[in-house]
């Protein structure tokens, strides 16, 4: 038997380990060069890796959630004569593999089709379907499902067109008798679900933020009447086709504008180096909710950008994100912020910030309300502004300016589009 042993590929930017997010194949599987063997997540980034050979899989290591490091051992194959799928004995193992395929930057990762791997040794239970060949078809939400749930999704015989695995088909997988390797542990009371991947990741991210940045919270009332007025007649004068104008594209070009004067919330925090990097292009992130969990892309040079191209590239990077198709650029290297809850945007909230930035920005829910205006009584439309600073690099009261002056220019929208006029 003539055996290819292949090794955690270095992914780059210093990435010293991977963790095992989901295996595509197991002990015993014939796999053919090119196909996608396991999934892995780093720090930076989610990555499909492919077969470097052709061949039939001997062992591999670890299970989803555990870590391996770059250059140790991560599955072998049996290249002999006969044994690859398609009967090829593969490439020689002295060739380099093909770089394995970035789909998903930080925060950003999504389990294409879930397994739960075991040991080299383990075997799949009598009560579990085949394992299949290739990518099984399933929508994200039953992948969500079958990773929580501790399926693998090549065990699961899909009942949908075309072999789809559907709600229903996961519901039986989960009666199979004990014995299946699975990353939960599920009796009548409870289940326990292996905190791996994405969830991960956030969890890390999130602990690391609170902990390490002293938050700075400020909420303030804004009257969006005239921004809504002129959103309106904006929308009106696109064609009916066209997608909605939303405020996010607006307070987006507010911001910009407002970070001319207020360039040190414009800055990343280089904690290593002890340095403070301000930035005069604004990159700024989205914070989009997708079913896997929180993605930031990123509008690049947004200061540059019209309206409508703000607004359009809101769009295209929330729908890549969602869909998995955003890549690493488009999900790093924001310098400031802006979250969103739409119409589940309560009355306040505190958003914690994307470090290493130094300030996040976020919408609540617009209402219409009785308010004192000009005097009088009248219903205006008001949404409140929740925004986070890190104290250690931004004093309260310049952060209590800059939403102000934000509230002022989405409080006279025009004025977000008349350039500013220089001093001389």
């Amino acid at each position: 038997m003539s055996q290819y042993v292949f090794k955690m590929p270095d992914l780059g930017e210093g990435t010293v380990d991977a963790e095992i997010v989901a295996w595509h194949a197991k002990p015993g599987d014939a796999v053919t060069e090119d196909q996608i063997i396991v999934e892995v997540m780093t720090d930076k980034a989610a990555v499909e890796v492919p077969a470097p050979v052709s061949g039939r899989v001997v062992s591999i290591t670890g299970a989803p959630g555990d870590k391996v490091a770059v250059g140790s051992p991560l599955i072998v194959f049996d290249v002999s004569d006969g044994a690859a799928a398609d009967g090829g004995a593969g490439r020689p193992a002295n060739v380099a593999p093909d770089a394995p395929k970035p789909v998903a930057p930080t925060g950003a990762a999504k389990t294409g089709g879930v397994a739960a791997a075991s040991a080299p040794a383990a075997s799949m239970p009598a009560a579990a379907a085949a394992p299949r060949q290739g990518r099984v078809m399933a929508s994200p939400a039953n992948r969500r499902r079958a990773r929580e749930a501790g399926i693998d999704l090549s065990t699961v015989a899909g009942s949908g067109p075309g072999g789809r695995i559907l709600r229903g088909d996961l519901v039986a997988a989960q009666s199979r008798p004990a014995g299946a390797d699975v990353s939960a542990e599920t009796s009548a009371e409870t289940s326990e679900i292996k905190v791996i991947g994405l969830r991960r990741l956030i969890a890390e991210r999130m602990s690391e933020a609170k902990r390490n940045i002293p938050h700075f919270a400020y909420v303030e009332e804004v009257d969006v009447t005239e921004l809504e007025s002129l959103r309106l007649h904006l929308n009106l004068s696109r064609p009916a086709e066209a997608a909605s104008l939303s405020y996010l594209p607006l307070v987006v070009m507010a911001l910009t504008k407002v970070l001319e004067s207020f360039p040190q919330c414009n800055v990343l925090y280089d904690a290593e180096r002890g340095v403070l990097v301000r930035h005069r292009a604004v990159h700024v992130g989205i914070a989009t909710q997708t079913s896997d969990g929180l993605k930031v892309p990123v509008v690049r040079n947004a200061q540059s950008l019209a309206l409508w191209e703000v607004a359009a590239e809101i769009r295209r990077l929330a729908e890549r994100a969602r869909s998995n198709k955003a890549t690493r650029d488009e999900l790093a290297g924001s310098t400031i912020t802006v979250t969103s809850l739409g119409k589940l945007g309560g009355i306040a909230s505190t958003p914690i910030i994307n470090a290493p930035e130094v300030a996040i920005i976020g919408l609540n829910k617009a209402i219409e309300r009785p308010v004192v205006h000009h005097g009088a009584v009248a219903v205006r439309r008001i949404m409140n502004l929740s925004s986070s600073f890190d104290h250690r690099f931004v004093d309260g009261y310049d952060a209590a300016a800059m939403i102000q002056a934000l509230k002022e220019l989405l409080e006279h929208p025009a004025m977000i589009f008349i350039p500013k006029v220089k001093s001389k």
